[in-house]
């Protein structure tokens, strides 16, 4: 007679499962199986966040190459193109309308994003909402002060030198079909870079926005068991958490669609740029409209928002701590790899820092054991 078997289960389960301790702790939840759907969204996510987030030293050499880029577009006759007519359907439904297409996907997706962090305070998301009213008026400002420099910094050039001409101003020189040359500071330049920068900062809060669903998870369970909790929502009151936990449930497919759709104008706005860098304006006004964007983007974004608890709120800053901004972090030096050497001094293969030679040996000796 067969002899009763011991079930499988019963040799990864506690022998007691009545006990007080088992009961209490339990076990954490685990997430939900991955979908094919949600494999595409996280490798396309993924694709994004490389395209946004790029490391410091790589934006320096594309800055440099745009500026290799402006003066190689001016001193060497380039092929006329799509991107080389002010008129192409770029230009006049993005560029032109750039500032308008910034405002449309930034403010929905601050709005979301904070709300969840925030808890859904309505106080605190006008602050965060309050650094797009700073840009704007940074925007405004600049580009009515580039007009105005573009208007007086210049001459009348008429078709036969006349002093009488060379004093017009620029609305009577254009009415009498003559050409002005002024200094005309590139605010399609500055519009295309103050833009990426703005829209790159406020992106950073998507950085670790999925450790978000295990922070409530992990809570969740917490609360339930009654037991002590240190994790980044503990400090939340049971309405704060409710908020964010369907806050960000609600939320997260639409703040992901925004932030795909801020990765797409973000390419837009460096094809655009790099046409601008070739086929128009002179090399020291792209230079000089290029350094006020930076150091506009740097007065507000790395001093004036820096600040804790200073109106405009910094990104990201709410209720709870769940991410790092990446790009201020240094990456660790790479330490040298240790060369595994035999007896004759010769270098051995390695696979995850062990020989491979010495694998296969140990497991010719098990095997030869084995069999003896």
């Amino acid at each position: 007679m067969a002899s009763k078997r011991t079930p499988i289960h019963s040799n990864f389960r506690p022998s007691n499962l009545s006990s007080s301790k088992w009961e209490t702790k339990g076990t954490k939840p685990l997430p939900d199986p991955s979908s094919v759907k949600k494999i595409f969204l996280m490798v396309l996510l993924f694709g994004c966040k490389k395209v946004m987030f790029t490391p410091t030293n790589v934006l320096r050499g594309y800055a440099l190459a745009l500026f290799l880029i402006s003066v190689i577009g001016k001193q060497m006759p380039i092929p006329k193109t799509f991107f080389s007519r002010s008129d192409n359907f770029l230009n006049l439904y993005f560029v032109k309308l750039g500032w308008l297409w910034t405002l449309i996907v930034a403010f929905p997706f601050i709005l979301l994003t904070s709300f969840v962090y925030c808890s859904g305070k309505r106080d605190r998301i006008l602050k965060h909402l309050a650094r797009l009213v700073v840009a704007t008026g940074f925007w405004f400002f600049l580009t009515k002060f580039f007009v105005y420099i573009e208007s007086n910094v210049g001459s009348c050039i008429g078709r036969e030198p006349s002093k009488e001409i060379s004093k017009l101003n620029k609305i009577d020189c254009i009415s009498g079909k003559h050409f002005w040359r002024g200094f005309d500071i590139s605010g399609h330049t500055f519009l295309l870079i103050y833009s990426m920068l703005i829209l790159i900062e406020e992106t950073k809060v998507i950085q670790g926005w999925e450790t978000i669903e295990d922070f409530i998870r992990n809570e969740e369970h917490t609360r339930q068991s009654k037991s002590q909790s240190n994790g980044p929502l503990s400090n939340l009151s049971a309405k704060d958490f409710e908020c964010v936990k369907i806050s960000y449930s609600k939320f997260t497919s639409y703040i992901r669609g925004l932030f795909i759709g801020i990765t797409a104008l973000v390419i837009i706005w460096n094809v655009m740029l790099i046409s601008t860098m070739i086929y128009f304006h002179d090399v020291s006004e792209k230079l000089i409209s290029g350094i006020i964007a930076v150091f506009s983007w740097f007065i507000t974004y790395k001093v004036w928002f820096a600040y804790p608890h200073v109106l405009p709120y910094a990104p990201g800053e709410g209720d709870f701590k769940y991410f790092k901004d990446t790009a201020s972090i240094v990456p660790p030096p790479r330490k040298k790899r240790n060369n595994i050497v035999n007896e004759k001094g010769e270098r051995i293969p390695t696979f995850l820092g062990m020989p491979l030679y010495g694998l296969q040996t140990q497991k010719s000796t098990q095997s030869n054991g084995s069999r003896s």
